[in-house]
């Protein structure tokens, strides 16, 4: 999931030095993640349920600071069970429920601590939660995808859900609008694997489908390069054009709303475009590095955005 907006992002309680850190991820982003144009309360929840998300991904990724000991230990476990991402998922699953429990314990995590508000304040449900969760889990056994069709299913669970929330978080939640999500959410997932392949690579995960890389005569081998072959750009532009389908499905969300929610959907929308364009101008060549967009480039893919769905 660069971040392209350059300060205000709004934090959703005081917590702790790390936990600072992993909200402070959200500048990294491809797309703006809490905006200063949003209103304040949507501001503390938005950053509420990105601090949840970065942490379920920091946790499935071991990138953790301290190692994780200090998070394990919040999580009630020995600080020697961070190196144990499955049991740690665990451990985070039964805080998160404590979320929801309502006069139950609250959770320990200050992260979790923080959501509780917003969970409440926005009627959220545990599913879209459990997805992301799930999704790490499957990072643990799963590190190469057949099909396009296994990869979606995939991003059904990492992607879709964090657009789901957004909409429940602003009250605007319908069939069609989370239908539009949903295709916006898996091609900013597909974006960031394409611009993470080396990453992803030395983490031993390919989210290149194994199908698409036969087609196109791609090895693993040749991700391994310094620069990608006429065969990997050839590849890298097939599944770009497919996020790029998934994102023109998803933009007349962009129409479907107004006001401020408007523009921060155009800026999620305007953030893929942008990071599409970084990838197309690197060539297709990813190995490198990831292609980032510029901060001119996304204001002028939300620009454009806007006046398409006005």
């Amino acid at each position: 999931m660069t971040g392209p907006w350059p300060s205000a992002w709004g934090t959703p309680a005081p917590c702790d030095a790390q936990s600072r850190a992993i909200l402070d991820k959200a500048a990294r982003e491809n797309f703006p993640v809490a905006p200063f144009f949003v209103p304040r309360a949507w501001r503390a929840d938005l950053m509420a349920v990105y601090g949840y998300a970065r942490l379920v991904d920091d946790i499935g990724d071991g990138d953790l600071a301290n190692g994780g000991r200090d998070d394990a230990l919040r999580l009630g476990l020995p600080a020697d069970a961070a190196d144990d991402r499955l049991a740690m998922l665990d451990a985070f699953e039964a805080d998160l429920q404590r979320v929801f429990d309502g006069a139950h314990s609250p959770p320990s995590h200050p992260l979790l601590h923080a959501l509780r508000p917003t969970v409440r304040r926005c009627g959220l449900t545990p599913a879209p939660f459990l997805g992301l969760i799930e999704a790490n889990r499957q990072d643990q056994h799963v590190r190469r995808y057949a099909t396009y069709d296994d990869l979606l299913a995939y991003c059904e669970l990492s992607a879709n859900p964090v657009g789901r929330l957004v909409l429940g978080i602003t009250g605007t939640a319908t069939p069609e609008r989370i239908r539009r999500s949903d295709a916006i959410c898996t091609a900013l997932q597909i974006v960031e694997h394409l611009q993470d392949v080396t990453e992803d690579l030395g983490r031993d995960r390919v989210y290149l489908p194994a199908e698409d890389m036969k087609r196109f005569g791609v090895s693993e081998t040749d991700l391994t390069t310094p620069t990608a072959g006429a065969q990997l750009r050839a590849l890298v532009a097939f599944e770009a054009e497919r996020a790029r389908d998934l994102l023109n499905e998803g933009t007349p969300l962009v129409g479907s709303v107004h006001g401020r929610l408007r523009l921060l959907l155009a800026g999620f929308v305007g953030g893929g475009r942008a990071a599409l364009k970084a990838v197309a101008d690197a060539g297709y060549d990813v190995l490198p590095g990831p292609p980032k967009a510029t901060k001119f480039s996304l204001l002028r893919e939300v620009g454009s955005t806007l006046r398409r769905e006005g």
